[in-house]
């Protein structure tokens, strides 16, 4: 269960809930100065707007494929704009990403109510990152539903072997459909990218919200271009600088203590349907799953240990959706997987039509690209083990979903160590038990940057800004539109 896909899944299960640097790369640039409050650009750009979507405007914008040749190969980038309220008192566009890698920037800006100031003051930019939705897609899904069908946690080797079977049929098709378009698709080329977006803009400074893996990009645009931001929120926040293991191992941790918390409310709570022992009730849900695929008339398959696992997974992003997993639970137990099956369809972005999108291709390949990982997949099932021996029912699976990386076609390209030398203030958001991104990540990363502003949410959940928190949305819009940070460690209860 990846941080990266966090936004999709929630959005998802809202309808199931009623339903059933590198050093060197930036140019000069004069003396960074103060956020500007007053109009931050002419709002003239490059980018030939065109209505859409009702009220919205979308452009497109092409970029190299590769930067190392920047008049080679081109890609192209789809955007969209909601224009300021009031113009006349426009501070700048906000550009924003929701997460992923996978997550459409399009869909965010289309689709979020965010706080009235920012409406009002600024227009709010999202774009679809490459190789994402709208922007020259990648395309090699075509066993995505049977690879996570698969055991999570093969016990035996003939389990392993049929896991490694479809990760390979998974990992092959990207290789033989996208091997020209895979080297180039890590989070340093997005910021790149944004850069590009920012100057056809118009925008002098950047102003960026990015919630999880958008917080990856943002960290990477502040190592890039520190001195071309004028603000910058990050919410959820991923640690660039672990290895790809380690940072599995740390989402493990984040998603058992979500689960923990689950498990206690459930406990304490009259009306949850799993009575007084909740976690006994799941963990025979799952034994009955290993055992035998549970039934789901709903459904157009059964629930195998792997739909279990997503619809666990899926359900620990949002307290509001703990209710929808007691009820699942108790209906699997009963002999109906149904719920759980849509729970885990909704993790996967299945379409009306039965197709799936692509978030999990880029994914991938911007996971597999962004940090180290053994290529020995006998050393991921070893860690997996070990992770689920301290983590039960959530860290083997997860771990294991990263198998993948060391398969993958593309040799790793880690990310830079997060300098940001001549950055302003940026604001990170850490939720204290938040189960994709867990807060000491956010700690660290505000501890690395120069003028990193640490504001704690004491809550549950994966991210938080612009979801009715008045604490938190107070001081960030703020910032966002005035410029003013909040006091560094500022705490949210």
């Amino acid at each position: 269960m990846n941080a990266a896909r966090g936004i999709a899944g929630l959005l998802a299960l809202s309808v199931l809930a009623t339903g059933c640097s590198v050093g060197g790369e930036e140019k000069k640039d004069p003396p960074q100065s103060a956020p500007s409050t007053s109009a931050a650009s002419d709002a003239s750009g490059t980018l030939d707007w065109k209505a859409c979507d009702g009220s919205f405007q979308c452009a497109s914008l092409d970029v190299p494929l590769d930067y190392d040749k920047p008049d080679g190969e081109q890609i192209t980038l789809a955007l969209v704009r909601r224009p300021a309220d009031n113009p006349d008192q426009r501070v700048g566009s906000l550009l924003v990403n929701p997460g992923g890698p996978g997550g459409s920037g399009i869909d965010l800006a289309e689709n979020k109510q965010f706080p009235k100031d920012i409406q009002q003051r600024m227009d709010v930019v999202g774009f679809d990152p490459r190789g994402v939705g709208k922007s020259s897609p990648l395309d090699c899904h075509s066993h995505l539903q049977e690879m996570y069908d698969a055991d999570p946690t093969p016990a035996t080797p003939a389990e392993r072997a049929a896991y490694l079977k479809v990760s390979k049929a998974y990992v092959g098709e990207c290789a033989r459909k996208e091997k020209d378009v895979l080297p180039h698709l890590g989070t340093l080329n997005v910021a790149r990218d944004m850069d590009r977006i920012r100057e056809a803009l118009g925008e002098k400074k950047l102003s960026y919200l990015g919630y999880s893996y958008g917080t990856s990009i943002g960290q990477m645009y502040a190592q890039l271009f520190p001195t071309r931001i004028r603000t910058m929120v990050l919410d959820g926040v991923v640690n660039t600088e672990l290895t790809g293991l380690q940072g599995a191992d740390e989402q493990a941790d984040g998603f058992y203590q979500a689960l923990q918390a689950y498990l206690a409310d459930c406990e304490s709570d009259s009306s949850c349907v799993l009575g007084a022992d909740p976690r006994g009730q799941l963990e025979k849900l799952v034994a009955a799953a290993e055992e035998e695929p549970i039934p789901a008339p709903q459904a157009d398959r059964p629930a195998t240990p792997g739909v279990v696992q997503l619809a666990i997974g899926v359900a620990l992003y949002s307290k509001d959706s703990w209710p929808v997993l007691s009820q699942a639970i108790d209906e699997g137990l009963k002999g109906d997987a149904s719920r759980l099956v849509l729970m885990a369809d909704s993790y996967l972005s299945r379409k009306p039509d039965g197709t799936y999108g692509n978030g999990f291709d880029i994914y991938f390949a911007v996971s597999c690209l962004d940090s180290a990982w053994p290529r020995s997949p006998a050393k991921v099932f070893g860690n997996a083990r070990a992770t689920g021996a301290k983590d039960p029912l959530v860290g083997e699976g997860l771990v294991n979903d990263y198998v993948r990386c060391a398969l993958w076609p593309t040799p790793p390209q880690p990310l830079p160590k997060l300098t940001a030398h001549g950055s302003p203030p940026i604001v990170v958001i850490s939720t204290t038990r938040d189960p994709a991104t867990p807060y000491a990540s956010g700690v660290k990363v505000a501890e690395r940057l120069p003028k990193g502003v640490l504001l704690t949410n004491d809550g549950d959940g994966h991210t938080v800004y612009a979801q009715g928190k008045a604490c938190v949305d107070d001081a960030v819009t703020r910032y966002l539109v005035e410029g003013k940070p909040p006091k560094n460690g500022l705490e949210c209860g």
